[in-house]
């Protein structure tokens, strides 16, 4: 049992672990923070365009009924409940996912532009080593005769 923990262990603290929960804590973050963005900034001047259009309360509902009665009162027929599909809810989740791939694209291509001016700027050599610097010296030392 010792042994299972301690592999366990090592998975969980392994450094691409503790990096994925992190990102996935951000994106969990960063999604709340888009999710507000189109149902509060967004959607509502779009709906106020559209005619005061609010699409997360845009519904479609198939087969529902009314209870049916006769001349005199009696019910005849019962109400059926009828199946509601929310496609307001679905338009702002896909607002939402283009929002979110936007991001992610600029933030990519800000990625790559810092990436290219990096690999463009040459870097300086590396210094030579003391005994190599030693060498150098002893050999200038000789070529003027000393």
């Amino acid at each position: 049992m010792k042994k299972l923990l301690d592999e366990f262990k090592a998975f969980a603290m392994r450094g691409n672990v503790v990096d994925m929960a992190v990102g996935i804590i951000i994106g969990l973050a960063f999604g709340k923070i888009v999710t507000a963005l189109v149902d509060r900034i967004l959607m509502p001047p779009i709906g106020w365009i559209l005619g005061g259009v609010d699409f997360g309360a845009k519904r479609w509902i198939i087969g529902r009924s009314e209870a049916k009665f006769n001349d005199k009162g009696e019910q005849i027929s019962k109400a059926k409940a009828g199946v509601e599909i929310g496609y307001g809810e679905f338009i702002n989740t896909i607002i939402n996912f283009v929002i979110v791939a936007f991001a992610l694209f600029l933030l990519i291509k800000l990625m790559n532009q810092l990436k290219k001016k990096e690999l463009a700027t040459p870097a300086a050599p590396p210094a030579p080593a003391p005994d190599v610097v030693l060498l150098s010296e002893i050999r200038d030392l000789l070529k003027q005769g000393r």
